[in-house]
Order: C-alpha cells, then sequence, then structure tokens
C-alpha cells in the first residue's frame, strides 16, 4: 500500500511539475507576444511613423515620443544632439526598423573594425587605414540613403494610381476621407501605410489638414505635396476637387514618363561618370596588391601623400561635377 501510495505521489508531483513547466512557458510567449509579437511591432511601427512628422499639438502628444535609443543614458544624450531628430526621421523616411543609438553603433563598429584590420592585419600606413575606417563607418549611412532613395521612388510612381483612386471615389460619391481610406486599405506599401496613418490619425481626432501636412513632412516628396496643397487650397476656396486631383494625377504621370526617356537617354554618360570615378581607385588598388613596391612611395614618402591628399581633393571635386553633369532634373 506505500508503494502505491509513493507510486501515486511521484505520478502527481510529476503531472504538476509538467503543468507547471507548461503553463511558465505559455506565459513567458504571451509576455513575449504583448511586447514584442507582430501586433505588438505593427503598433509600435505606425506610431514611430506618427514621430517622424513636425506637430507640436497637446492632442497628438501622447504618440510622438520617439524612443532614440532603448538605453536610458544614450536616449538622455541623444535627445541633446540637434540632429539626432532629423536623422531618426531619415531612419524612418528609409522604412527601417532601426534607432538612432543602433545606426550610429553600426558605424563606429565597422570602422573601428576597418582601422584595426588594414592597420594590424594588413600593416597598411595609418593614413590608408583611417580611409578605411571612413570608408567602412560610411557603409550604414550609404545603405541607409539607398533604402530610403528606393521607398520614396516607388511611392512616387503609386502616387498617380492614389490620385485616381481618390478621384474615382470623389466621382462615386464617397468624401475626401474614405478615398484616403480607401488608399490604405487597397494599395501596397508604402504609400497605402502611410495614407493609413493619416486615416489613423484623422480617427484619433487629428484635423484633415495636420494629418495632411503631417503627411508631407513624413514623405519629402514634391508631387506629394502638390497634391496636400491642391486639397487645403480647395478645402480653403472651393473648387472641382475631382478634376483638380485628376489632372494632377495626369501631370505626375507623364513627368514620371519623361524622367525615364531622359534616363534612358542618359545611361551612357552616368556609366561613364561611374567609370571615371571609380577606374583610379581600382587601378590603384590592384598596383598595390601586385606590385606594392612601385606603390610603396604613395604611403611611405611625404612627396607621395601629399600627392595622395592633393589627388583626393580633385577627384572629390571631379566626382561631384559628373554626378551634376548627369543628374537631370525632371
Amino acid at each position: 500500500m506505500l508503494e502505491n501510495l509513493g507510486g501515486r505521489t511521484l505520478i502527481t508531483v510529476t503531472v504538476l511539475v509538467f503543468v507547471t513547466v507548461l503553463l511558465m512557458i505559455e506565459g513567458l510567449y504571451l509576455l513575449w507576444r504583448a511586447y514584442k509579437g507582430p501586433e505588438a511591432r505593427k503598433i509600435e511601427k505606425r506610431l514611430q511613423a506618427f514621430s517622424a512628422a513636425i506637430d507640436r499639438t497637446q492632442q497628438a502628444h501622447l504618440v510622438k515620443e520617439r524612443m532614440l535609443s532603448d538605453v536610458p543614458w544614450m536616449q538622455r544624450m541623444l535627445l541633446t544632439l540637434p540632429r539626432a531628430h532629423r536623422l531618426d526621421r531619415f531612419i524612418l523616411q528609409a522604412g527601417l526598423e532601426w534607432t538612432v543609438s543602433s545606426f550610429l553603433l553600426a558605424c563606429g563598429v565597422l570602422g573601428v573594425f576597418a582601422f584595426v584590420a588594414a592597420a594590424s592585419m594588413a600593416h597598411q600606413p595609418v593614413l590608408l587605414a583611417l580611409g578605411a575606417a571612413a570608408v567602412a563607418a560610411a557603409l550604414p549611412a550609404l545603405y541607409l540613403q539607398h533604402k530610403r532613395s528606393r521607398r520614396l521612388s516607388r511611392m512616387e510612381r503609386q502616387l498617380p494610381d492614389a490620385l485616381d483612386l481618390v478621384t474615382r471615389a470623389l466621382r462615386a460619391g464617397h468624401s475626401f476621407a474614405s478615398g484616403v481610406q480607401m488608399i490604405g486599405e487597397e494599395m501596397a506599401d508604402p504609400i497605402g501605410s502611410e495614407f493609413r496613418m493619416v486615416a489613423d490619425e484623422v480617427n484619433f481626432g487629428v484635423s484633415l489638414q495636420q494629418a495632411l501636412t503631417n503627411l508631407s513632412e513624413r514623405v519629402p516628396l514634391t508631387d506629394l505635396r502638390y497634391f496636400v496643397v491642391s486639397v487645403l487650397i480647395q478645402r480653403d476656396s472651393g473648387g472641382n476637387l475631382t478634376e483638380v486631383l485628376s489632372n494632377l494625377g495626369r501631370l505626375i504621370r507623364d513627368r514620371l514618363k519623361l524622367l525615364a526617356r531622359v534616363r534612358v537617354l542618359s545611361s551612357e554618360g552616368r556609366l561613364s561618370a561611374w567609370i571615371l570615378g571609380l577606374m583610379p581607385f581600382a587601378l590603384a588598388g590592384l598596383m598595390n596588391i601586385f606590385n606594392p613596391e612601385f606603390m610603396s612611395p604613395l604611403w611611405e614618402d611625404a612627396i607621395g601623400q601629399t600627392v595622395i591628399k592633393y589627388m583626393l581633393v580633385l577627384m572629390l571635386v571631379g566626382i561631384v561635377i559628373l554626378r551634376k553633369i548627369v543628374k537631370i532634373r525632371v
């Protein structure tokens, strides 16, 4: 009987331990889902996007506390920097889930690693190691600029279709706010998410004028600002908003067609600019690899270092001039 009682107790304890561990795992999962799950991340992302707008009204203050860092002392330090919020808005315009502190940390870590690798492992001069560190530290910024340009370019291509959707909604008898909500629900990102934020701001109590102004601040596109100005002028002075938006959509679409034609015609010039800009650095790197004795006076001799300094300045000026030549604004 005692053996049976001991066996039943062991089974009971085992079952209770199993249930306890299962409940603990489920509790940890629910806690993670509440703070880091898909819905929480979606809400956090939309609130972060709201913070990109310059709005200091009291009704929007609750959703404008954007965290620049997860570390408290880093957050306090970044708040004292005048350019931190501008960099934060730049990150949001790129559609990345970075913070300012993580971006700066990535730049610093890459720069230090490149300097140590060039100076200690590759046994390069300090000047060349500093140049490699500067290039490596600029990689996150270049990636950020690339993502931002791609996102804004895609949004610019989506804008005529969004204006056509609003125009059709107005002709069908819907209000302008309903047309904005249709864009957010039916169109793909990134323009769909931006217009969803406009609809959410209006639902939260922000005026339509302020919500559109926030949209123009979050998305620095000239065509989108034309759209915002047209709507605000029509609300103040009246007029046929359907015709205005229809003409604006057609004008933007024609401008994009002309821009594509110009890019095709200038593709040879842009390729030549890339070749002229990269060829000196590529040749110097190859010669330094295959014949380091021939290139060593440039790194070791004082005259060679002076030549490199002036050459880099002249190359930078030439790259800027080439960029100005091949970049045609339409």
